[in-house]
């Protein structure tokens, strides 16, 4: 059983993916709940969401052309705590292809330099979008949100993705 479960369906235009769900993401059972990660607020920021939800209203994002998944689903917890099998590349590209989004945006280099590596055999090159698809999904890389990578953090790859976002809204 997933930690939490993926917000997912056909019709979307971003889907955003994690490492795996935090520990105060695992005990609430809402995506990016720790109270020092940004995810919530650079929605907010970038234009992605109308107000600043409450992570316990994740479920409400698909109606905004966004959805949510973990590259780890059955494990909670930071990184370095994660078991070297808790990836599943192959099953995120099955969603993927499932739901088809314009836009897969990792929120943070260690998963999206597992999926690349391990799906595409692709290295990430910087921040930002990667030129590889899956089928017609763009793959974006954003610094991580949350509180223990602030040392890396910048709002201008997630400006882009906003950009891109609203542009396929308006396209689709």
């Amino acid at each position: 059983m997933s930690v939490l479960p993926d917000v997912l369906r056909p019709g979307l235009t971003t889907v955003f993916c994690g490492s795996a769900a935090s520990s105060a993401s695992a005990r609430s059972g809402a995506y990016y709940a720790n109270p020092g990660n940004r995810f919530w607020q650079t929605l907010f920021e970038v234009g992605l969401t109308p107000h600043q939800f409450e992570p316990r209203h994740f479920q409400e994002l698909p109606t905004l052309g966004i959805g949510l998944t973990d590259l780890a689903k059955q494990e909670a917890g930071m990184d370095v705590e994660l078991s070297s099998n808790a990836y599943d590349s192959a099953s995120l590209v099955q969603k993927i292809e499932n739901s088809t989004p314009s836009l897969l945006a990792f929120t943070g280099k260690r998963p999206a330099g597992i999926f690349l590596l391990e799906t595409i055999g692709a290295t990430i090159a910087d921040y930002g979008d990667q030129q590889v698809r899956i089928g017609q999904t763009q793959i974006f890389v954003l610094p991580s949100p949350s509180g223990a990578a602030r040392r890396w953090w910048s709002l201008d790859p997630w400006i882009k993705l906003a950009e891109e976002h609203r542009k396929e809204r308006e396209n689709g």
